[in-house]
Protein backbone atom coordinates (compact mmCIF):
# COMPACT_ATOMS: atom_id res chain seq x y z
CA UNK A 1 0.00 0.00 0.00
CA UNK A 2 1.42 3.47 -0.94
CA UNK A 3 -0.12 7.13 -1.30
CA UNK A 4 -1.57 9.38 1.47
CA UNK A 5 -4.08 9.48 4.12
CA UNK A 6 -5.76 13.06 4.81
CA UNK A 7 -6.08 12.50 8.57
CA UNK A 8 -8.61 14.76 10.78
CA UNK A 9 -6.53 14.59 14.15
CA UNK A 10 -8.08 14.93 17.26
CA UNK A 11 -7.24 16.58 20.43
CA UNK A 12 -4.84 14.56 23.03
CA UNK A 13 -2.64 12.72 20.71
CA UNK A 14 0.35 13.64 19.23
CA UNK A 15 1.47 13.11 15.68
CA UNK A 16 3.45 9.92 16.67
CA UNK A 17 0.27 9.03 18.15
CA UNK A 18 -1.10 9.07 15.13
CA UNK A 19 1.25 7.42 13.20
CA UNK A 20 1.82 4.47 15.41
CA UNK A 21 -2.37 3.74 15.31
CA UNK A 22 -2.65 4.28 11.24
CA UNK A 23 0.71 1.78 11.13
CA UNK A 24 -1.72 -0.90 13.69
CA UNK A 25 -4.37 -0.21 11.43
CA UNK A 26 -2.84 -0.49 8.22
CA UNK A 27 -0.83 -3.16 9.47
CA UNK A 28 1.83 -1.43 7.54
CA UNK A 29 5.65 -0.97 8.89
CA UNK A 30 6.59 2.59 6.21
CA UNK A 31 4.26 5.04 8.05
CA UNK A 32 5.25 9.11 8.44
CA UNK A 33 3.48 12.34 9.14
CA UNK A 34 4.01 15.93 7.23
CA UNK A 35 3.59 18.87 9.82
CA UNK A 36 3.67 17.70 13.18
CA UNK A 37 0.54 19.32 15.11
CA UNK A 38 0.55 20.10 19.08
CA UNK A 39 -1.89 17.57 21.25
CA UNK A 40 -4.20 20.08 22.08
CA UNK A 41 -4.49 21.13 17.94
CA UNK A 42 -6.69 19.33 15.56
CA UNK A 43 -6.94 18.85 11.95
CA UNK A 44 -5.53 18.26 8.82
CA UNK A 45 -2.31 15.93 9.49
CA UNK A 46 -1.11 14.00 6.46
CA UNK A 47 0.42 10.65 6.62
CA UNK A 48 2.43 9.33 3.87
CA UNK A 49 2.23 5.41 3.80
CA UNK A 50 4.65 2.62 2.24
CA UNK A 51 6.99 4.44 -0.24
CA UNK A 52 4.95 7.58 -0.60
CA UNK A 53 7.17 8.51 2.81
CA UNK A 54 9.91 9.51 0.67
CA UNK A 55 7.61 11.95 -0.82
CA UNK A 56 7.20 13.91 2.00
CA UNK A 57 9.91 16.52 1.53
CA UNK A 58 8.51 17.78 -1.66
CA UNK A 59 5.21 18.62 -0.13
CA UNK A 60 4.37 22.28 -0.42
CA UNK A 61 4.97 23.77 3.12
CA UNK A 62 1.82 26.18 3.14
CA UNK A 63 -0.80 25.48 5.95
CA UNK A 64 -3.80 27.46 7.08
CA UNK A 65 -5.14 27.34 10.53
CA UNK A 66 -8.73 28.58 12.55
CA UNK A 67 -7.03 29.48 16.22
CA UNK A 68 -8.98 30.99 19.22
CA UNK A 69 -6.41 33.31 20.87
CA UNK A 70 -7.63 34.31 24.87
CA UNK A 71 -5.97 37.97 26.21
CA UNK A 72 -6.01 38.61 29.39
CA UNK A 73 -3.93 35.03 30.84
CA UNK A 74 -0.10 34.16 29.87
CA UNK A 75 0.82 30.25 30.29
CA UNK A 76 4.01 28.40 30.72
CA UNK A 77 3.55 26.85 27.08
CA UNK A 78 1.84 29.47 25.32
CA UNK A 79 -1.44 27.67 25.17
CA UNK A 80 -4.04 26.51 27.75
CA UNK A 81 -2.21 23.09 28.06
CA UNK A 82 0.32 25.27 30.60
CA UNK A 83 0.51 26.93 33.85
CA UNK A 84 -1.66 30.13 34.04
CA UNK A 85 1.58 32.50 35.30
CA UNK A 86 -0.38 35.92 34.89
CA UNK A 87 -3.83 36.89 34.22
CA UNK A 88 -5.51 40.44 33.89
CA UNK A 89 -8.41 42.11 33.28
CA UNK A 90 -8.96 43.37 29.10
CA UNK A 91 -12.90 44.21 29.68
CA UNK A 92 -12.15 47.64 28.12
CA UNK A 93 -10.13 45.96 25.22
CA UNK A 94 -11.78 46.77 21.82
CA UNK A 95 -11.42 44.66 18.49
CA UNK A 96 -10.64 48.23 17.06
CA UNK A 97 -7.62 48.35 19.08
CA UNK A 98 -6.76 45.14 18.36
CA UNK A 99 -6.72 45.16 14.36
CA UNK A 100 -3.76 47.41 13.63
CA UNK A 101 -1.66 45.64 15.33
CA UNK A 102 -2.55 42.40 13.32
CA UNK A 103 -0.71 43.99 10.70
CA UNK A 104 2.44 43.46 12.63
CA UNK A 105 1.93 39.78 12.21
CA UNK A 106 2.16 39.11 8.80
CA UNK A 107 4.37 38.50 5.70
CA UNK A 108 8.09 37.79 6.43
CA UNK A 109 8.59 37.78 10.67
CA UNK A 110 11.08 37.15 13.23
CA UNK A 111 9.42 35.01 15.66
CA UNK A 112 10.57 33.11 19.28
CA UNK A 113 9.35 29.41 19.17
CA UNK A 114 7.79 28.98 22.31
CA UNK A 115 9.90 27.34 25.45
CA UNK A 116 7.62 24.14 25.46
CA UNK A 117 8.25 22.97 21.81
CA UNK A 118 10.42 20.64 19.59
CA UNK A 119 12.80 22.62 18.31
CA UNK A 120 16.55 21.60 19.63
CA UNK A 121 18.64 23.96 21.57
CA UNK A 122 22.30 22.41 22.35
CA UNK A 123 21.24 18.89 21.60
CA UNK A 124 18.30 18.95 23.37
CA UNK A 125 14.28 19.56 22.58
CA UNK A 126 13.23 22.97 23.92
CA UNK A 127 10.45 20.93 25.83
CA UNK A 128 13.05 19.09 27.17
CA UNK A 129 14.94 21.62 28.92
CA UNK A 130 11.67 23.27 30.53
CA UNK A 131 10.81 19.89 32.20
CA UNK A 132 13.47 19.94 33.43
CA UNK A 133 13.58 23.39 35.17
CA UNK A 134 16.60 24.36 32.45
CA UNK A 135 16.30 27.66 30.36
CA UNK A 136 17.84 28.24 27.20
CA UNK A 137 18.55 31.20 24.65
CA UNK A 138 15.98 30.26 22.17
CA UNK A 139 17.28 31.41 18.68
CA UNK A 140 14.61 34.42 16.60
CA UNK A 141 13.73 32.67 13.08
CA UNK A 142 11.82 33.91 10.09
CA UNK A 143 9.15 32.70 9.34
CA UNK A 144 6.33 33.94 6.85
CA UNK A 145 2.48 34.67 7.48
CA UNK A 146 0.45 35.39 4.53
CA UNK A 147 -3.18 36.67 6.05
CA UNK A 148 -4.62 37.06 9.38
CA UNK A 149 -8.47 37.11 8.98
CA UNK A 150 -10.65 38.15 11.46
CA UNK A 151 -13.13 35.86 12.33
CA UNK A 152 -15.30 36.38 15.64
CA UNK A 153 -14.73 38.94 18.61
CA UNK A 154 -15.69 37.83 22.05
CA UNK A 155 -15.25 40.70 24.75
CA UNK A 156 -14.86 40.24 28.40
CA UNK A 157 -12.82 39.94 31.36
CA UNK A 158 -10.75 37.20 29.63
CA UNK A 159 -11.91 38.43 25.90
CA UNK A 160 -10.95 35.89 23.13
CA UNK A 161 -10.52 36.34 19.67
CA UNK A 162 -10.77 33.76 16.66
CA UNK A 163 -8.51 34.19 13.50
CA UNK A 164 -7.80 32.36 10.23
CA UNK A 165 -4.10 32.39 9.31
CA UNK A 166 -1.51 30.90 6.28
CA UNK A 167 1.30 31.29 6.90
CA UNK A 168 4.59 28.73 5.58
CA UNK A 169 6.24 26.05 7.55
CA UNK A 170 7.98 26.75 10.66
CA UNK A 171 4.97 28.96 12.08
CA UNK A 172 4.03 28.83 15.72
CA UNK A 173 0.38 30.27 16.08
CA UNK A 174 1.16 29.77 20.13
CA UNK A 175 4.12 32.11 19.46
CA UNK A 176 1.43 34.86 17.41
CA UNK A 177 -0.51 34.23 20.62
CA UNK A 178 1.68 35.41 22.53
CA UNK A 179 3.33 38.00 20.87
CA UNK A 180 -0.17 39.62 20.70
CA UNK A 181 -0.66 39.39 24.14
CA UNK A 182 2.77 40.86 24.65
CA UNK A 183 1.93 44.06 22.21
CA UNK A 184 -1.36 44.63 23.48
CA UNK A 185 0.47 44.60 27.46
CA UNK A 186 -2.31 42.10 28.26
CA UNK A 187 -0.61 38.77 28.23
CA UNK A 188 -2.36 35.85 25.36
CA UNK A 189 -2.29 32.61 24.48
CA UNK A 190 -3.38 29.90 22.38
CA UNK A 191 -7.10 28.85 23.69
CA UNK A 192 -7.89 25.93 20.51
CA UNK A 193 -6.09 25.42 16.87
CA UNK A 194 -7.89 23.50 13.97
CA UNK A 195 -5.24 23.21 10.85
CA UNK A 196 -7.85 23.49 8.27
CA UNK A 197 -5.03 23.35 5.09
CA UNK A 198 -1.70 21.59 5.30
CA UNK A 199 0.41 20.43 2.29
CA UNK A 200 -2.44 20.40 -0.13
CA UNK A 201 -4.75 18.50 2.08
CA UNK A 202 -8.21 20.14 3.32
CA UNK A 203 -10.22 19.89 6.54
CA UNK A 204 -13.24 19.28 4.32
CA UNK A 205 -12.67 16.00 3.08
CA UNK A 206 -10.46 14.28 6.18
CA UNK A 207 -10.88 11.20 8.05
CA UNK A 208 -10.97 10.36 11.71
CA UNK A 209 -8.79 7.83 13.47
CA UNK A 210 -12.73 6.32 13.64
CA UNK A 211 -13.79 6.15 10.23
CA UNK A 212 -10.34 5.29 8.98
CA UNK A 213 -11.10 2.06 11.30
CA UNK A 214 -14.15 1.53 9.91
CA UNK A 215 -13.23 1.93 6.60
CA UNK A 216 -10.28 -0.37 7.12
CA UNK A 217 -12.62 -2.95 8.54
CA UNK A 218 -14.97 -2.71 6.11
CA UNK A 219 -12.13 -3.05 3.25
CA UNK A 220 -13.07 0.30 2.13
CA UNK A 221 -10.02 2.19 2.43
CA UNK A 222 -7.79 3.89 -0.58
CA UNK A 223 -5.03 6.07 -0.12
CA UNK A 224 -4.83 8.98 -1.71
CA UNK A 225 -2.46 8.44 -4.97
CA UNK A 226 0.86 9.74 -4.44
CA UNK A 227 0.79 12.29 -7.24
CA UNK A 228 -2.19 14.22 -5.66
CA UNK A 229 0.32 15.49 -3.04
CA UNK A 230 2.27 17.06 -6.07
CA UNK A 231 0.20 19.05 -7.60
CA UNK A 232 2.06 22.58 -6.57
CA UNK A 233 4.98 20.81 -8.73
CA UNK A 234 5.10 21.06 -12.61
CA UNK A 235 4.99 18.27 -14.13
CA UNK A 236 7.18 16.40 -16.90
CA UNK A 237 5.91 13.80 -19.25
CA UNK A 238 8.13 11.52 -20.81
CA UNK A 239 7.48 8.80 -23.86
CA UNK A 240 8.75 5.34 -23.42
CA UNK A 241 12.19 5.14 -24.08
CA UNK A 242 12.85 7.91 -22.37
CA UNK A 243 11.06 7.10 -18.96
CA UNK A 244 12.44 3.93 -19.22
CA UNK A 245 16.41 5.70 -19.13
CA UNK A 246 14.71 8.20 -16.36
CA UNK A 247 13.58 5.19 -13.98
CA UNK A 248 17.09 3.38 -14.61
CA UNK A 249 19.03 6.20 -12.88
CA UNK A 250 19.92 8.26 -16.17
CA UNK A 251 19.86 11.70 -16.95
CA UNK A 252 18.01 12.83 -20.21
CA UNK A 253 17.71 15.72 -22.22
CA UNK A 254 14.82 17.72 -21.50
CA UNK A 255 13.32 18.86 -24.39
CA UNK A 256 12.38 23.08 -25.22
CA UNK A 257 13.41 23.82 -21.79
CA UNK A 258 15.82 26.91 -20.94
CA UNK A 259 18.37 27.40 -18.38
CA UNK A 260 15.74 29.31 -16.39
CA UNK A 261 14.25 26.07 -15.22
CA UNK A 262 17.63 24.70 -13.83
CA UNK A 263 17.00 23.66 -10.19
CA UNK A 264 13.91 23.26 -10.51
CA UNK A 265 12.06 19.96 -9.07
CA UNK A 266 9.32 18.36 -10.85
CA UNK A 267 7.68 15.48 -11.30
CA UNK A 268 7.75 13.50 -13.72
CA UNK A 269 5.23 10.91 -15.67
CA UNK A 270 5.11 8.41 -18.16
CA UNK A 271 2.60 9.44 -21.48
CA UNK A 272 0.54 6.61 -20.36
CA UNK A 273 -0.22 8.58 -16.69
CA UNK A 274 1.88 6.41 -14.35
CA UNK A 275 3.59 8.31 -12.21
CA UNK A 276 7.80 7.80 -12.23
CA UNK A 277 8.90 10.36 -9.49
CA UNK A 278 10.79 13.22 -8.62
CA UNK A 279 13.19 14.70 -11.22
CA UNK A 280 15.67 17.65 -10.65
CA UNK A 281 16.34 20.27 -13.62
CA UNK A 282 20.15 20.88 -14.54
CA UNK A 283 22.70 22.29 -16.92
CA UNK A 284 25.99 20.32 -17.93
CA UNK A 285 27.79 21.20 -20.82
CA UNK A 286 25.32 23.66 -22.35
CA UNK A 287 22.76 20.83 -22.04
CA UNK A 288 19.51 21.20 -19.91
CA UNK A 289 19.13 17.65 -18.15
CA UNK A 290 16.76 15.77 -15.88
CA UNK A 291 18.10 13.99 -13.23
CA UNK A 292 16.36 11.70 -11.33
CA UNK A 293 15.98 12.68 -7.59
CA UNK A 294 13.56 9.84 -6.89
CA UNK A 295 12.12 7.15 -8.61
CA UNK A 296 8.77 5.85 -7.03
CA UNK A 297 8.58 3.02 -9.27
CA UNK A 298 9.95 0.04 -9.74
Amino acid sequence: MQGFLNLNKSAGFTSHDCVAKVRRFLRLKRVGHGGTLDPLATGVLPIALGRATRLLQYMTSEKAYRATIQLGVKTTTDDLEGDIVATASVSGLTLETIVPFLQQFQGKIEQVPPMYSAIQVQGKRLYELARAGKTAEIPRRQVEVYQIEVLEWRPGELAELDVAIACGAGTYIRSIARDLGEVLNTGGTLASLIRTQSSGFTLDNSLSLEELAAQVEAETFTPIPPEAALNHLEKVILAPDDARRWCQGQRIIYQDASTDSVANIRRVRHENGTFLGITQVIESDGEVLLAPKMVFVD
